[in-house]
């Protein structure tokens, strides 16, 4: 087995600053990051999802109202990915709706939820190289088609967006997670044609 690079990187990156769909910061980074709330509040983190199974950071800073069980500072969201084979072909394709709906969620004006503001988003996994990166390059891949146009496209913009050296490219992210995320691209399209016109019938049968 080709032994595993290691290179310095920031904890923490900015990928865009402008991600749908409501023009927020995304950033990538890794579990040191992910942890540090001092870094979080200074980057107006308002969303965290972290990538990575096995890799459980407490938030808890504070009883909640209504069941007394901890809240954390910001809106937390798991995905649970495996950084090798082993994700079944749906997971990535998941983890793209899971941000999707971190972003597009409207929560009730209630005290069992309290963080609703749109804040930016940081997508993290262990070493902010892989799991993170793949989700983050299929988001701005479907999100910003003009872009980045390519999945491809959206990777080579993270790599350097995230400092990861060219000699770790082989494996940032790795292939079988880049190949799940062509597999949820092309449902992607596929559920949103569906969307598009469920929305439009007449449209549609025109």
């Amino acid at each position: 087995m080709k032994p595993v690079p290691h290179f310095p990187r920031p904890p923490l990156s900015l990928i865009v600053d402008d991600l749908p769909p409501f023009g927020v910061k995304l950033f990538v980074g890794d579990a040191e990051a992910a942890a540090d709330k001092g870094l979080l509040e200074k980057n107006d983190i308002a969303i965290v999802v972290n990538c990575a199974v096995n890799l459980d950071i407490n938030y808890a800073s504070e009883a909640g109202v209504a069941d007394q069980t901890p809240n954390g500072p910001f809106r937390n969201y798991k995905l649970g990915l495996i950084d090798d084979d082993g994700n079944p072909a749906t997971m990535v394709l998941a983890g793209y709706y899971l941000l999707d709906g971190a972003l597009r969620q409207r929560l009730p004006n209630r005290p069992t939820y309290p963080h609703r503001r749109k804040g930016n988003v940081l997508l993290h996994c262990r070493g902010g190289r892989s799991r993170s990166v793949i989700l983050a390059a299929l988001y701005l891949h479907i999100q910003m088609a003009d872009r980045f146009p390519t999945l491809d496209s959206a990777i080579g913009h993270i790599r350097k967006a995230r400092a990861l050296h060219p000699d770790e490219w082989f494996e940032t992210p790795k292939p079988m997670l880049i190949e799940a995320a062509r597999f949820a691209a092309r449902w992607i399209r596929r559920i949103e044609d569906e969307k598009e016109q469920s929305a439009h019938p007449a449209a549609a049968s025109a």
